[in-house]
């Protein structure tokens, strides 16, 4: 009985595996011809197309990151077994010499696809392919790819760039969609949201005809797979705002960061010196990239999240906050200013003499007012010990958003420093330390550091009295945020429980800042600002330059919708560049004009005052003066190097691995010409362009 049961068991088994493998047989040769089909290479041709990227538009829903279309040149070196290849006419067109023709063949025949054989062709390139093509096919065809285009040609530090993907991203990436000759974000909003911007590739197969010509879609088309375009960001930023920005800091070299203190939006982040965004796609892209990344003055470096200051006298707020929440002064308290705080056995000097209250002490930045505030801060005695006292006034200064990253949607981004107890041990050794020893840092100065973005930060903080939202570039994604990436961005942060009235008594001092004291140079007509000056100091290899220039503000002061930094390296007083550059942001934001001829003439004097630092513009010279020679010498090395092609040409085939044709066919004279207009493209330094800003709707 055991026996039969088994038996029956093994014949049913038999049998459910025969039905199988009868379906599966039935499925691949009967139902589905599809790999036999497309495993038959004679007469089809599989043609990648490639996805649109996400578009990029601003608060206002102005698209100022789009696509168009280029060309690759692409190769498929199997297909070149048997060809007559006129190798020497694809080498003129294209601007190279056959010694870089048989490398990038060599590089092509790594795989069995086809591959990017050049890149980004001029529209005159793709003119000349598509005259000659009958000549180089069906080894080589063009391809048609998406790229950049960019309406506005402004904010290249945030929109970032693409570039071809590298052997290490592929193997970093492996698994992600990715294929050699792809491209990917690698700086900016490109990169931060690659994820959701790239999308997916498709496919289709066509029909040739005899003559390799691509006459009709496979199987109508039931082989395809069609691409998926990328998801689109809607981002906080004022491209409008973003604009003048940059102009106002032309020639200058600083940032600006603007914030919507009720969301953390970003509305403008200006990092100056800047660069076209227009200049990192096409053909001419990787000149362009060397010729920024050699650029003295550092377009690509972006200052707004990357470069850390000594915040100067707008951190004197933060103080002021400290000391009123901790009891160890009152809006009432007062200091006698004799032009210096004495109180370390060695004056810090203060500008404007007098005797303060707090309000004041703000509207005319008092320095010695401010060191005893710090002074009460750190030797409070219910802290026990002035190791405890920084202990605590650092942890009100990570509150605030300082000594550590914010969290932006921003590649790079740095966290500054805020000194402790412990940073003091390790130079001084363990508490041999006190107040004295890092007195400038009451005042800005000194060890401590902060980004532009951090105190734009601080000023919404200030604004919303106790909160703030983590500041970011993008408010949302078209199909929904299915990574998450914006869930950082929704949550209030209340980092300390600092009362209304401590938050009114600072309000009050900012506001005088830009009635009658430090700022009122920077008044917005028709608007409460509240806003705070700082000036600081600045050292380049130990030796003293001209002083930062500092000023942050936000506005209107009963219903905060701007708040704003701005920092202009070099450039002295912050009430002589930093304050008027503000103050026509936050008019240019909440009005969406510049009002007056007197303001509009302020506008373009700003942007036409050149603050450029010495230091840079040395540089500057320095490399133009050599380039200038290696120019020269390039120019007559590059006159031998075809001198000598064109003699080896004239007596036969530059390249006898594959068949070309008959050289003296074409107009080798006017080739050299393009030759050498390239290189001399490709050795002029990069200078920016003049330009002007338009209010425009």
């Amino acid at each position: 009985m055991f026996n039969q049961s088994r038996k029956n068991i093994i014949i049913g088994m038999i049998l459910v595996m025969g039905i199988i493998i009868i379906a599966r047989l039935f499925s691949l040769q009967v139902s589905d011809n599809k790999y036999s089909i497309l495993a038959d290479e004679q007469g089809k041709f599989r043609k990648v197309v490639y996805p649109d990227r996400g578009i990029l538009f601003d608060r206002k829903g102005r698209a100022i990151l789009r696509n168009t279309v280029i060309y690759d040149l692409m190769i498929t070196p199997g297909k070149l077994k048997g060809m007559h290849l006129d190798t020497l006419s694809l080498c003129r067109v294209l601007s190279i010499d056959t010694t870089e023709f048989n490398k990038r063949l060599q590089v092509a025949k790594k795989t069995y696809r086809a591959s990017v054989f050049e890149a980004s062709l001029s529209d005159e390139v793709v003119a000349r392919v598509n005259e000659s093509m009958y000549k180089w096919e069906p080894a080589f065809y063009l391809q048609e790819r998406p790229v950049r285009d960019y309406p506005f040609d402004a904010g290249g530090n945030i929109l970032g760039y693409l570039s071809e993907v590298s052997p290490a991203f592929l193997e970093a990436h492996e698994g992600e969609g990715y294929q050699p000759g792809d491209y990917a974000g690698v700086a900016g909003l490109e990169r931060t949201y690659e994820k959701v911007l790239m999308g997916q590739r498709g496919i289709e197969y066509w029909k040739r005809d005899n003559r390799n010509r691509l006459t009709e879609p496979l199987e109508n088309k039931r082989f395809d797979t069609p691409a998926i375009s990328g998801q689109n960001l809607h981002l906080s930023l004022d491209i409008k705002l973003q604009e003048l920005g940059e102009y106002l800091m032309t020639n200058k070299v600083g940032s600006i960061v603007a914030i919507d203190p009720k969301t953390g939006g970003v509305l403008a982040l200006v990092s100056s010196p800047t660069y076209k965004p227009s200049l990192l796609t096409g053909s001419d892209r990787k000149k362009h990239y060397t010729e920024l990344v050699l650029d003295p003055r550092s377009p690509m470096f972006n200052r707004a999240v990357n470069a850390t200051y000594m915040p100067g006298s707008t951190f004197k707020t933060l103080q002021a906050l400290i000391g009123l929440q901790e009891g160890v002064i009152t809006p009432n308290t007062t200091f006698v200013c004799t032009g210096a705080y004495y109180g370390c056995g060695r004056p810090m000097r203060c500008i404007d003499p007098g005797v303060f209250k707090l309000k004041e002490a703000i509207t005319w930045s008092c320095n010695t007012y401010f060191a005893n505030v710090m002074q009460r801060t750190i030797n409070n005695p219910q802290f026990g010990s002035a190791v405890e006292g920084l202990n605590q006034w650092a942890a009100y200064m990570r509150g605030f958003g300082l000594g550590h990253k914010l969290g932006i949607d921003m590649p790079s981004e740095k966290g500054g420093l805020i000194p402790t107890p412990e940073f003091y041990d390790k130079i001084y050794g363990k508490g041999r330390w006190n107040f004295c020893t890092f007195r400038s840092v009451s005042i800005g100065q000194g060890e401590v550091n902060v980004t532009p973005l951090q105190v734009a930060n601080e000023m919404a903080y200030i604004a919303n009295k106790g909160w703030f939202i983590t500041p970011h570039m993008v408010d949302s994604i078209d199909g929904g945020d299915q990574y998450g990436l914006l869930d950082s961005f929704k949550l209030r942060h209340y980092p300390l429980n600092i009362s209304d009235s401590v938050f009114e008594a600072v309000h009050d001092g900012m506001q005088g800042v830009m009635e009658r004291g430090t700022g009122a140079a920077a008044k917005v007509p028709g608007i409460v600002v509240c806003g705070k000056t700082g000036t600081v100091e600045n050292y380049y290899k130990g030796v003293k330059q001209k002083d930062h220039a500092f000023f942050a503000a936000f506005a209107p002061r009963d219903n905060p919708r701007i708040a704003i930094a701005v920092v202009c390296e070099n450039a002295g007083f912050g009430s002589s560049s930093s304050a008027p550059i503000a103050s026509l942001m936050i008019e240019q934001y909440l009005n969406d004009s510049i009002g007056s001829p007197e303001r509009k003439a302020r506008l373009e004097a700003l942007a036409h005052t050149n603050l450029m630092p010495k230091r840079i513009l040395d540089e500057i010279r320095k490399k133009d003066s050599i380039q200038a020679i290696k120019k020269a010498e390039l120019e007559r090395k590059q006159k031998e190097q075809m001198k000598k092609e064109s003699q080896v040409a004239d007596n036969g085939n530059l390249n006898p691995s594959v068949e070309s044709g008959d050289p003296r066919k074409h107009g080798r004279k006017g080739d050299e010409s393009h030759k050498i207009s390239m290189i001399y493209g490709a050795l002029i330094s990069y200078h920016e362009n003049g330009s002007s800003w338009h209010s425009k709707a």
